[in-house]
């Protein structure tokens, strides 16, 4: 079963789970993905943590110890993930340890209500490090542009950050440009560049669903033909933008000091248009010194039936611009359909976050009754 996911491990992508939950951790469900689907890290968000506490009654024991403690909705929620993420750091040290950093890694997102707020966000980073405690953790910072100063801030103070929600390649230029500021920045600041680790997360279907939407309304032959072209483009021109920055005498300076590359991170690879074969966000993007973060749905999808065959993504960039031509050429607006993800983007994790914050508040009030 597992044999395509051997061979995409094996093509340089690094494929990590898009959840977690306490139900997961307990019931030897992660451990079993790590042992057999080559499962090497775990990505979260406000949704993700949204879904896990509403469902069971697997946090209810530590809910009913908050409340008695006097445990306000956020310190409770700040808690109860924390608490996931730490013990998910635990289960993957072995494969952080094998790779040298590299993998075994687990991402919790500053709350996205901060996501306009450069200083609260790099305050609330600081603070997510330190309560878990644990050296293969990410925090995730989303790519706005109050979040820009935030990734480089906290990579300045030593904290390997996973940087959220890039829809354009324009936007992941000021990231990468972002991460170089603040691994030097950090070795100003005395750390060590070899213990700095980075992803930059590019959203990939939801581009398609955009997008697509769009075409339809536009109508016409040209436009039609161009469904589902989109989010493959961009992904393969935002590569072409990471071999170009990190071939720069920037980087080689900072790779001479034992940096670490941020690797791009293909997110949102859940198939959303029923009529598109459920892994093309995987095999058509593959491509080494990468990761893949999926759903479990997606990662057992591939390990059924993803045509894994090398290489996708180098030297494609001309063929990806010719794509976002004909796109403007048949009047999409490719500049308006970033700015909407993103702040759709926002929304919906900021949407997240408050139904998190009502569930554990309807959970303590019964923990207290």
């Amino acid at each position: 079963m597992s044999d395509r996911l051997a061979q995409l491990s094996d093509a340089g992508v690094s494929i990590w789970l898009d959840d977690l939950s306490r139900e997961r951790l307990d019931s030897g469900n992660l451990a079993g993905l790590i042992r057999d689907k080559h499962i090497v890290g775990v990505t979260t968000n406000p949704t993700i943590f949204a879904n896990a506490l509403s469902k069971g009654d697997a946090y209810d024991k530590q809910v009913r110890e908050l409340a008695a403690r006097g445990a306000d909705v956020p310190a409770t929620v700040r808690e109860l993930t924390t608490t996931d993420v730490r013990n998910a750091a635990d289960l993957f040290r072995d494969v952080y340890n094998a790779t040298n950093g590299t993998d075994g890694r687990v991402s919790i997102e500053v709350d996205p209500g901060l996501a306009k707020d450069t200083a609260k966000t790099v305050a609330q980073a600081q603070d997510l490090w330190k309560t878990v405690d644990r050296p293969n953790v990410f925090i995730k910072i989303p790519a706005t542009e109050e979040g820009l100063p935030a990734i480089t801030a906290t990579l300045a103070e030593g904290i390997s950050v996973n940087v959220t929600l890039i829809f354009s390649v324009e936007r992941y230029r000021a990231v990468i440009d972002a991460f170089f500021a603040g691994l030097e920045q950090a070795k100003a600041n005395g750390h060590n560049l070899a213990g700095i680790e980075s992803v930059a997360s590019f959203f990939v279907s939801r581009v398609d669903t955009e997008v697509d939407k769009r075409l339809e309304k536009i109508g016409t032959d040209e436009a039609k033909a161009l469904r589902g072209e989109a989010a493959i483009a961009n992904a393969r021109l935002a590569y072409a933008a990471y071999e170009e920055l990190f071939a720069s005498d920037r980087w080689a300076a900072l790779k001479a000091e034992g940096a670490n590359p941020q690797r791009p991170l293909w997110a949102s690879t859940g198939v959303k248009d029923p009529s598109y074969s459920d892994t093309r966000y995987v095999d058509q993007l593959v491509v080494a010194n990468t990761v893949n973060t999926m759903p479990e749905k997606t990662i057992d999808a591939v390990a059924d039936h993803a045509e894994i065959e090398g290489d996708k993504v180098t030297g494609t960039g001309s063929q990806a611009q010719a794509v976002f031509d004909q796109l403007s050429a048949v009047g999409i607006d490719v500049a308006d359909v970033f700015v909407t993800l993103e702040t759709e983007g926002v929304e919906k994790f900021e949407k997240s976050w408050q139904e998190l914050l009502d569930t554990v508040e309807g959970q303590l009030g019964k923990a207290k009754d």
